[in-house]
């Protein structure tokens, strides 16, 4: 049995190498991880429990191969808990392929450092056995140096995927900015149409209720001249003189 540990720190706070862990695979530093399918997935007290299947390609060499057998995809069984109150992530990994004869469990922690909270450290242990086959010790030599080589990887992998996640949100904030100043553009624009729009409405009812003002005037003119002519005609039909003529055409062209 060999174990293997492995300390490092990330100049990221706990959150964002947290979310980075969960987008690891697939990454260009580690093209042997050629997919993650989540088996079950559940939230107990807060704390996000994920079991996922990992598939890979491991290339052992021949004589190894021809102890152990070969495997085009090799699976692994991974659990993890994600205790985001705590700022704590653990994940457990296992192989399934070549049980038989290797083991290797491997434990993987994310912790804020305990002496700068900005910073995040990893933490790695794995435990390796070969039982039941020749060399046992020496495949388990070969399989911890394979592991210290992936771990390597698997921390600028972190850092890659980190880029990633920064390049993402600048350009979501460009495009949240762009889709502001397209927005407010469109709203004035569209304020702009609706004031010309109530400017030509109201300048068509004042045109109109003005026209309608003369006619009004038009029509009283011409009724009280009417009116007048009619009172007029009627004085004289009649022969009184309470009505003098002249009264009655000065008030015709007053009203005229």
């Amino acid at each position: 049995m060999k174990i293997w540990t492995s300390e490092h720190t990330f100049n990221h706070p706990w959150e964002t190498v947290a979310q980075a862990a969960w987008r690891k695979y697939p990454n260009p530093m580690n093209p042997a991880v050629i997919g993650t399918d989540v088996v079950e997935r559940k939230v107990v007290n807060g704390v996000l429990h994920t079991h996922r299947l990992v598939s890979s390609k491991w290339y052992f060499p021949n004589w190894a191969q021809a102890l152990i057998g070969t495997a085009k995809i090799c699976y692994a069984s991974e659990k993890s808990e994600v205790n985001p109150s705590q700022r704590q992530m653990t994940l457990k990994t296992s192989n399934l392929t070549f049980c038989r004869y290797i083991a290797v469990d491997e434990t993987v922690r994310y912790t804020p450092h305990p002496t700068d909270s900005e910073k995040t450290l990893l933490t790695q242990e794995a435990v390796v056995t070969v039982q039941g086959v020749p060399l046992s010790s020496y495949m388990e030599d070969l399989l911890t140096n394979k592991i210290s080589l992936n771990a390597g990887k698997g921390r600028q992998a972190i850092e890659w995927v980190i880029g990633k996640l920064d390049t993402e949100i600048k350009e979501f904030a460009s495009s949240a900015c762009k889709s502001t100043d397209e927005l407010l553009s469109q709203t004035k624009k569209s304020f702009d149409d609706i004031t010309s729009t109530a400017r030509r409405s109201m300048d068509d009812i004042s045109s109109k209720a003005k026209r309608s003002l003369d006619d009004i005037e038009k029509f009283a003119k011409d009724y009280y001249i009417k009116y007048w002519r009619s009172m007029h005609d009627a004085a004289n039909d009649n022969n009184k003189d309470n009505l003098p003529i002249g009264y009655l055409i000065s008030a015709v062209v007053t009203a005229e």
